[in-house]
């Protein structure tokens, strides 16, 4: 049976945590923003029982509450309107305030803490349906795109899928490999658009790759067979408003395993970037191609193949443009070419785990969009 890949979601390879400062600054501002509904009602008290004005700190006593609601466990958010609540009928009897008066502002700490826990409640209901959702989603991408081997045929794989958001597990990139009688044949894609909609054209994509790759003399009719299956499919959902706007951008890449040489066919995606010797080069194609799917017919002198040797101790580095149009807290983009250069690497894994951790590093932690990461080096 021929080995096969076809990744997107969480997996082998797929997106661990990256460690560093942004996340450890995330949670010691959390640690803080605990305290808060604290000191709210120590605020409280102290300006109740010794401020200039009666009932100065009437209002931090009912923040109390609002701010455990936004900060806390739903338990947590209950202790502390309890709290609250006991704490404004203590002060009110320390400074000997009538009775109605400690009825009233009992009254209004109960009901903004009831109408905060509510809040909390209904947040709370919602945030466990999305992770319902969540839970179906990646098991539909795992389904569709399952996770990789470390190695096909004579080709080292490492890939890595990393979501802008993490509310958005499903989106719209993908890899794929397989070997074939012509050597390790690979993919990288991205469909436009994202959700189940993107899901169903990577399907399209990633099957129709599967089934041609073996049959398909050259990765140009390797391509035409993907131009079709996708131009099909755009005609069957031919009602819905997207229909006509599900298509792929995508690098075609074949690994001889007898020639030393990698062949690249491009159909409007970022090139390739083949590390050497700690220098990182664009393989840019000599013709560039159309994004597949478009249904529009292909001029034969437009796209081609281009050759490049290829052999052991080399990378050949395959991202989404979510890689190449991060940007950092200046707007520069970040460039593969120049912050992968001058290293050395020692697996395909090795360059993966340095190439998302340099652009968590860029990026601050905040992407606008997602990245796919598929590395090839041949091995023994």
């Amino acid at each position: 049976m021929a080995d096969e890949v076809r990744a997107g979601g969480r997996g082998a390879g797929a997106r661990p945590g990256v460690a560093g400062g942004p996340v450890q600054a995330r949670r010691g501002w959390a640690g803080l923003f605990v305290m808060v509904p604290v000191l709210l009602l120590i605020g409280g008290v102290v300006l109740d029982v010794f401020g200039p004005v009666p009932y100065a700190g009437l209002p931090l006593l009912s923040a109390g509450p609002l701010a455990a609601c936004m900060v806390l466990t739903f338990r947590g958010a209950v202790i502390t309107a309890a709290a609250a609540c006991v704490l404004t009928v203590c002060v009110d009897v320390l400074v000997n305030r009538p009775l109605t008066a400690l009825v009233v502002d009992l009254l209004d700490v109960a009901v903004i803490s009831a109408v905060a826990l509510w809040l909390k409640w209904v947040v709370q209901r919602q945030g466990q349906r999305f992770a319902a959702v969540r839970a179906v989603a990646e098991v539909a991408q795992r389904a569709v795109l399952p996770p990789p081997p470390a190695r096909v045929g004579t080709v080292s794989v490492a890939t890595r899928y990393e979501c802008a958001h993490a509310e958005a597990l499903i989106g719209g990139d993908f890899y794929a490999v397989r070997s074939s009688p012509f050597g390790v044949r690979a993919l990288i894609g991205d469909v436009r658009g994202k959700g189940l909609p993107a899901v169903s054209t990577m399907a399209v994509a990633t099957s129709a790759f599967r089934e041609a790759a073996e049959q398909a003399a050259t990765l140009r009719e390797l391509a035409a067979y993907m131009e079709r299956a996708l131009t099909r499919f755009a005609a069957d959902v031919g009602d819905q408003p997207d229909a006509l706007e599900r298509f792929a951008t995508a690098v075609l890449v074949e690994i001889s395993e007898t020639e030393g040489r990698v062949r690249l066919h491009h159909r409007g995606h970022p090139p390739p970037y083949l590390i050497r010797g700690g220098q990182v080069t664009p393989l840019e194609p000599s013709i560039p191609g159309l994004p597949l799917g478009l249904g529009m017919p292909e001029d034969p002198g437009m796209s081609g193949c281009d050759t490049f040797p290829f052999h052991h101790g080399d990378y050949l580095l395959l991202v989404t443009d979510g890689v190449t149009e991060a940007r950092d807290r200046h707007g520069t983009y970040y460039e593969p070419r120049t912050r992968l250069a001058d290293r050395e690497f020692r697996t395909a894994s090795e360059v993966v785990d340095t190439l998302v951790a340099d652009v968590t590093d860029w990026t601050g932690g905040r992407r606008h969009d997602d990245m796919a990461i598929l590395a090839l080096t041949p091995v023994h």
